[in-house]
């Protein structure tokens, strides 16, 4: 995190001591040796501590909970108290603690519990479903509100960096609660209720996201395993006017062919989070790109995502041909998506207004040849997708990438354990030489120019499965990102000798441009 507190002038930072001496006074003599003045004339005692004079010296008498010789440190008064469904917090009334209690249990110390749901613990009109087990329950939010208890609304959202963020979201992006800013598991913390410039910053008796350090979004203190850690907040970014840079808002009419000031291949910058098939969960933003293919009905297959692909430009996403099974009034395209599983602040839906397979895709024993088709989005209120921190259009590459250059492959498919994935994965993974692919031992000869693979012959490590099919292989260049290839076929997954087989994107260039112009010109 970013320290800002090293730019502050020389100002006394109050800190959390956990096993600081009872006595509120403290002595301080060697400097005022010698010294003629009333010590206590300009009072060195902070947080409303009275000065005492004592001969050339003089002692602070702290109210509680501070102490130290300048009362410019807070007590632990939670060290002998027992919250036990519940987080033990510090403050500055008597008797300077209060249990912090986890719904339904209720205070003094969170041994006894309510009814789950008698009194109804959802706000803004939520209903309050009890579980089986006693003390479980959820909240089923009205429209524009979610959060455990319904808490956040629409516009619960931040601007920049959330430097300025005072809404209510208390959670982190794995949905792990947060603690409150004056629990005494933040005693040795630099960011707590009691540092200086608490109140500027809006930290105190509350569990609210933050960013009182300047990083890259509003974030919290979360207790893993009674060990104190941070991560970033679900909280949105709010969602400015700004659309694709290009001249998109009244009509997409000009979207495939206007490139003049169009900004692609930039993600946020994002920090990573823990570790397709072998890969790790992506942090929201890192593949603002990323695309879900998803049924709306169930025709003989389930409905629901089912294929990825990547957004090129506001109104057109790539994917592999062999996605295509199903009419274009029955599919949707999902952008922004991090979790299948709920419904995220920041994600864009649009249906589908066009289907464009390449005209010589086929498929022969099993390998689908010239696996490439585009998707053209249906506007909503004029406009396709909107450029946010969570969606953004990939760059299309004017040039080839060397053999062994690091790439990253992305989507919900297959893991190590044969399950799909709710959350978006992603890993890195090495462009193989064609010969290389092509050895006997590997895919003896099977792939074409058209066609390159991806990962690792010498052992099983990433690789990309079933449900990542159309999805994307992004190369980077100058910190920019190109769409290099899209997840085509394999044998199984993971497999020695056997990397991932993706279509060359480069090689249907103009096949991808002449589309998108045609129809530009077509509605023009």
């Amino acid at each position: 995190m970013v320290n800002w507190f090293a730019c502050w002038p020389l100002l006394p930072l109050i800190v959390f001591l956990g096993n600081t001496p009872v006595s509120h006074s403290g002595i301080i003599s060697s400097w005022f040796n010698q010294q003629t003045e009333n010590p206590c004339q300009t009072n060195p005692c902070q947080n409303n501590g009275v000065c005492k004079r004592n001969r050339n010296s003089y002692t602070c008498s702290c109210p509680e909970p501070y102490t130290g010789s300048k009362c410019d440190h807070v007590k632990n008064t939670c060290q002998r108290i027992n919250c036990n469904q519940g987080d033990c917090l510090i403050t500055l009334r008597d008797p300077y603690y209060q249990c912090s209690c986890r719904h339904p249990y209720k205070p003094p110390l969170c041994e006894k519990a309510y009814s789950s749901c008698q009194p109804n613990p959802c706000k803004n009109g939520g209903i309050c479903q009890r579980h089986r087990l006693r003390f479980k329950f959820s909240c089923t939010c009205p429209e524009g509100f979610r959060g455990k208890f319904c808490e956040v609304g629409t516009e619960d959202c931040f601007e920049e960096n959330g430097h300025t963020y005072r809404g209510n979201v208390s959670q982190t992006i794995l949905q792990k609660r947060c603690l409150h800013w004056n629990s005494h598991f933040l005693l040795d913390s630099s960011y707590n209720a009691f540092m200086e410039h608490a109140d500027y910053y809006d930290l105190g008796d509350h569990n609210f996201c933050r960013n009182p350090d300047g990083d890259e979004k509003p974030w919290c203190f979360v207790n893993v395993n009674n060990k104190l850690k941070w991560d970033f907040c679900d909280v949105s970014p709010c969602l400015s006017t700004g659309r694709f840079s290009r001249n998109i808002t009244n009509s997409p009419k000009n979207s495939a062919t206007d490139n003049t000031s169009r900004t692609c291949g930039k993600p946020e910058i994002i920090r990573p989070f823990k570790r397709i098939y072998g890969g790790v969960k992506s942090a929201p933003g890192k593949h603002p790109w990323q695309a879900s293919l998803q049924r709306k009905i169930s025709v003989g297959v389930p409905k629901g995502h089912y294929c990825g692909g990547v957004l090129i430009e506001p109104c057109w996403v790539l994917t592999a041909a062999h996605c295509i099974t199903t009419e274009a009034h029955n599919l949707q395209v999902s952008l922004g998506e991090q979790n299948l599983n709920r419904k995220e602040y920041h994600e864009q839906k649009f249906d589908v207004d066009k289907v464009i397979k390449h005209g010589h895709y086929t498929e022969r024993d099993g390998i689908p040849y010239n696996d490439i088709a585009l998707l053209k989005l249906k506007p909503t209120d004029g406009h396709c997708a909107v450029e946010t921190s969570y969606v953004k259009s990939v760059c299309l590459p004017g040039f080839t990438f060397p053999d062994n250059t690091e790439c990253y492959i992305s989507g919900w498919g297959e893991t190590e354990t044969s399950e799909s994935s709710h959350q978006l994965l992603d890993a890195r993974v090495k462009l193989i030489s064609q010969r290389q692919c092509n050895a006997p031992n590997a895919y003896n000869y099977r792939l074409v120019d058209s066609m390159f693979c991806a990962g690792s012959l010498q052992r099983t490590r990433a690789d990309t499965c079933q449900g990542d099919s159309g999805g994307p292989l992004t190369c980077v260049k100058n910190g920019t990102y190109y769409i290099y290839g899209i997840v085509s076929w394999g044998d199984q997954c993971g497999l020695k000798n056997k990397p991932g087989v993706y279509t060359r994107v480069t090689e249907f260039l103009n096949w991808i441009r002449t589309k998108i112009k045609h129809e530009s010109n077509f509605h023009n």
